[in-house]
């Protein structure tokens, strides 16, 4: 149904977050992040209200595993859901009930770790990690890498139909959050990759725009030279 990899930026602090399924809107459910607090997926049987929960955790003083057990403790039908959550000094932790579906996996890497369920086998977290890992460039850079990373190592048991990447850095909104809700072609990760080649040398000038449009670089449309 869904394989996603969560990752913290050693670098810059960032944090962010991609992941694709078969089901639609997959990242406009599952994907959750603040700036300077951490990242959280809540996926499988999915309950959209836990990845918040855990990000106000974090927010409240919480590790990553300290969060996880609180939010797990608390929670309803916690044995459907597959939760993963990486917080501000890049520590892991997740949850897997054991209501979930098919094939699943975990695996984790320094500020880094990556979940599935449905998956073609349970070998695909693991090669999304390596591929976080191995990629250079930015932080949207390294999590394209991992989701193609998931997908050519054979992702879901299925076709996967929508996919999307969160990135939050300094600011109270994300930085990067590009989807594609439904593909009947099967190829949203191909869409979001796409989309990520046009806006990753935008974005910072996105992002001055909102800080003062005054120091900002000409907007780019038809009339504004």
């Amino acid at each position: 149904m869904t394989f996603s990899l969560l990752a913290r930026c050693s670098d810059t602090g960032a944090f962010g977050m991609v992941i694709s399924s078969s089901s639609p809107a997959v990242a406009a459910r599952c994907a959750h992040a603040r700036a300077g607090v951490g990242v959280a997926a809540t996926q499988n049987i999915t309950d959209p209200a836990l990845g918040p929960a855990l990000l106000a955790r974090l927010a409240g003083g919480a590790d990553a595993s300290g969060a996880m057990a609180a939010v797990v403790a608390g929670a309803a039908h916690v044995d459907y859901r597959q939760l993963m959550v990486v917080d501000g000094q890049g520590r892991t932790a997740s949850h897997c009930g054991a209501r979930i579906l098919g094939r699943w996996g975990i695996a984790e890497g320094p500020g880094v770790i990556a979940g599935g369920n449905l998956l073609a086998h349970e070998g695909v977290p693991g090669a999304m990690v390596e591929g976080f890992l191995a990629a250079g460039g930015a932080l949207g850079d390294r999590l394209i890498a991992a989701l193609i990373a998931g997908r050519d190592a054979g992702g879901e048991a299925g076709p996967v139909h929508s996919a999307g990447l969160l990135m939050v850095d300094r600011e109270s909104w994300p930085v990067a959050e590009l989807r594609c809700d439904w593909s009947e072609e099967a190829r949203p990760i191909e869409a979001v990759a796409r989309a990520w080649e046009v806006y990753a040398p935008q974005m910072a000038a996105y992002v001055q725009r909102a800080r003062d449009p005054r120091d900002a670089p000409s907007y780019g449309v038809p009339g504004d030279e």
